[in-house]
């Protein structure tokens, strides 16, 4: 499985913040935004992964994490000149993705909850269709939201509905088929102009090929897309990180403990960033490993 991570956009509703930097770079605690949708597909086993941003904030992408091949990782990038909805990534990766079925996340989405690795693993191998995944909020019309039976299965999806007749919310991770680019393809724009991902997963409803998982108590879904969102999840990382003495999201643990690189390494990669809390954490974790 192919990976992408979409880290575009203007970040608008961060302004001034976001006015000379891309949102994703922003620190959420002590790391990029970034590292948080880049560990989710590492935890899941994917290795090569495609970056799309803006050609503005791509060299600052390639600058913080170059190729990947520290992190055993292989890394490409793609600009995304404006926004054109979440269905158009897959066009713009549509070399990357090749006949690989695919995983696509936000760049300023964060997950966190038991049994993730194993949840993620489990979903993203022999994927026919997509497979959502669903998260009760207090606001449902202000995202896309997908209706269910008392079994669980989909009975629609509606984009930020008015009348929403159901609290759970499309997060921003989807794992496809290949079929998704050819879908993406046929894809008519929507009023405000946009391929819009919604329609990409109705398509896969109607063909009786949407999976829904649903990520309930215990687990963390966390839109970074405001000042108040975004402070939240600083608190959040902190308050974890600090009780249980380990990290969230630590990229560079993350590929020592799933084979991408050895614990020599690792520590190398610590020794890089020494002199700060987190490169201490990741030569401690190589030297104990």
């Amino acid at each position: 499985m192919k990976g992408i991570i979409l880290a575009g956009g203007a970040g608008t509703r961060l302004h001034p913040s976001t006015l000379v930097v891309s949102k994703q770079l922003l620190p959420v605690y002590d790391k990029p935004m970034i590292y948080y949708p880049l560990a989710v597909l590492m935890l899941a086993g994917i290795t090569n992964i495609e970056i799309i941003s803006t050609p503005y904030d791509l060299p600052r992408f390639r600058m913080l994490l170059g190729d990947g091949s520290s992190l055993g990782l292989c890394l490409t990038y793609a600009e995304q000149d404006k926004p054109r909805g979440l269905a158009d990534v897959l066009l713009v990766s549509e070399r990357h993705i090749g006949d690989d079925p695919v995983a696509l996340i936000l760049g300023d989405n964060i997950f966190h909850g038991p049994d993730f690795v194993d949840m993620l693993r489990r979903n993203s191998r022999d994927v026919d269709g997509c497979v959502l995944f669903g998260y009760p909020v207090r606001n449902p019309e202000q995202y896309g939201v997908v209706d269910v039976d008392a079994d669980g299965n989909i009975l629609g999806l509606i984009e930020k509905p008015e009348k929403p007749r159901s609290n759970l919310a499309v997060t921003g991770l989807y794992f496809y088929h290949n079929d998704a680019v050819a879908i993406a393809k046929d894809l008519k724009p929507s009023a405000r102009g946009e391929l819009e991902i919604t329609d990409l997963n109705r398509v896969f409803l109607e063909q009786g090929r949407a999976h829904l998982i649903q990520l309930g108590r215990g687990f963390v879904w966390l839109d970074t897309g405001t000042h108040d969102a975004l402070i939240e999840a600083g608190q959040y990382v902190e308050i974890l990180e600090r009780r249980q003495g380990v990290r969230i999201a630590c990229i560079e643990e993350i590929a020592l403990r799933m084979g991408f690189i050895d614990s020599e390494s690792c520590h190398r990669l610590g020794r890089r960033l020494a002199k700060s809390p987190y490169g201490q954490y990741v030569m401690d974790v190589a030297a104990a490993f």
